[in-house]
């Protein structure tokens, strides 16, 4: 007989996807997101696995940029917030490379507005290169009349 040891990670892995296939109600709570993108888009790719990582269920649209363009400016994000990929989450667009923790407190707070944008491409943003080596980036709330504020901040190399 041959005996394996799990590592914590392989057991908290198994647990969770256990704990979602048997109870209806957490299933029913995973965040399904629609996202278009570039096909060729490596750093897209690795966004959208990201979101899996963390528990949502993602639909991946492959398209060519000059429409995702027109999706971007149908959806309400002007060419200054505008980023490589766009997702829609419950009628909220999350534009780039935004962390999951702000799409789960955008999705828990509710506010009235179009979405979340991480403007640009910027390095160390989930999908764009080592955390700890990251430049500091905020995070954008587009507002229903096109305003917009900062909805978090990321400090040069600190983990999201």
């Amino acid at each position: 007989m041959i005996q394996q040891r799990l590592s914590r990670r392989a057991v908290m892995a198994g647990a969770t996807a256990l704990a979602w296939s048997a109870s209806p109600a957490l299933a029913a709570s995973r965040p399904s997101i629609s996202v278009m993108k570039d096909p060729n888009c490596g750093c897209c790719e690795v966004w959208v696995r990201i979101l899996r990582e963390e528990g949502f269920d993602v639909e991946v649209t492959p398209m060519p940029p000059d429409r995702i363009a027109r999706r971007k400016s149908a959806l309400g994000v002007s060419r200054r917030m505008a980023s490589c990929h766009t997702g829609v989450v419950d009628g909220y667009v999350i534009e780039g490379h935004v962390p999951v923790a702000d799409i789960r407190r955008l999705l828990e707070e509710r506010p009235d507005a179009i979405g979340l944008t991480v403007p640009g491409m910027p390095y160390g943003s989930p999908g764009m290169g080592p955390e700890d080596e990251r430049e500091a980036y905020d995070v954008i709330l587009i507002e229903r009349d096109g305003d917009t504020s900062v909805f978090s901040s990321y400090a040069a190399g600190e983990k999201a």
